[in-house]
């Protein structure tokens, strides 16, 4: 029987890959690429023909990669790296999706306005943001970059630090005219706290800050830093906060400023493939610039 080459691997069908890799659904990856899901499905189905065997395998965050697929991934970012060489000049049009996983706060006090100002100059540009605060993930096909706060310890990614903040304790105005202000550490022993949930937080540096205000009694505790400052202003105790988010509010007062200065750092995780990519690049610029524009507010100072 004449055994016919098997034709060559289409260079779509790894884009494809590509798409589901960073997204991890097949819905959103037809979105991105105006495809339904079983075109999607049907291509990923042909490429798994041409490679023998599977790409991706299904888990509870969606499709991750298997080794066979982590080898196909690398092929289709020569592709996507090669396309994006075709226009290098100055004004060269950028687009496309850039996904984030990020803290509430720098989300909305870094990212979001970073942004907005890319946006300005190119407007193809589009950001998803996924909240929360976390330690690092070991599996990076959900997002091109992850800001978490301390140094990270990851594999086959690159860490950079960006920046550090101010994390102080607060009390609202009112408050503070019905409890007696703490002159010291000592006095906040049995007071109430706003911060976050000790059971649920898997951060060294954010649990190191709790050490800070020993013997105090969670009084609100929440998973998002915004309901922090809200609990704060509305009267629940002292909240541990960050400064730059702190400050702004006339209604709250720092509480113990030269006794309790936590900094903590931001680091950026990314696929080294990413930061290869236009796109991402000109958003790293975006975030250094208002880094750099908002540096005093972040380490507590207006």
């Amino acid at each position: 029987m004449a055994h016919f080459p098997a034709p060559p691997l289409s260079a779509d069908d790894l884009m494809v890959l590509l798409a589901v890799a960073r997204s991890g659904r097949y819905t959103t990856a037809g979105q991105q690429l105006g495809l339904n899901h079983t075109t999607i499905a049907r291509r990923i189905g042909a490429l798994e023909a041409q490679l023998g065997g599977r790409v991706l395998s299904r888990s509870d965050g969606g499709w991750e990669l298997t080794p066979l697929g982590s080898r196909a991934l690398a092929a289709a970012e020569h592709i996507e790296h090669a396309l994006s060489t075709l226009d290098t000049g100055d004004g060269a049009h950028l687009g496309g999706l850039i996904r984030l996983a990020a803290t509430d706060g720098f989300s909305g006090f870094v990212a979001a306005p970073a942004m907005a100002s890319l946006q300005a100059q190119h407007p193809d540009v589009r950001l998803e943001i996924v909240t929360g605060t976390r330690q690092p993930s070991q599996q990076r096909t959900g997002a091109d970059l992850e800001v978490v706060v301390g140094r990270p310890q990851v594999r086959r990614a690159r860490a950079i630090h960006l920046a550090d903040y101010a994390l102080g304790l607060y009390a609202s105005r009112d408050y503070l005219r019905s409890h007696p202000e703490p002159r010291t550490v000592e006095d906040l022993a049995g007071a109430p706290l706003v911060y976050f949930i000790e059971s649920l937080l898997h951060v060294d540096s954010l649990d190191d800050a709790r050490r800070a205000v020993p013997g105090m009694t969670d009084a609100v505790a929440s998973t998002n830093v915004y309901v922090h400052v809200d609990a704060t202003r509305g009267g629940a105790g002292f909240g541990l906060l960050p400064a730059f988010l702190a400050d702004p509010h006339d209604d709250l007062v720092r509480v113990l400023p030269h006794r309790i200065d936590e900094r903590l750092p931001y680091w950026l995780i990314a696929r080294p493939d990413a930061l290869n990519q236009p796109v991402v690049a000109a958003f790293l610029d975006a975030l250094h610039t208002r880094l750099g524009e908002v540096r005093p507010r972040l380490l507590g100072r207006r």
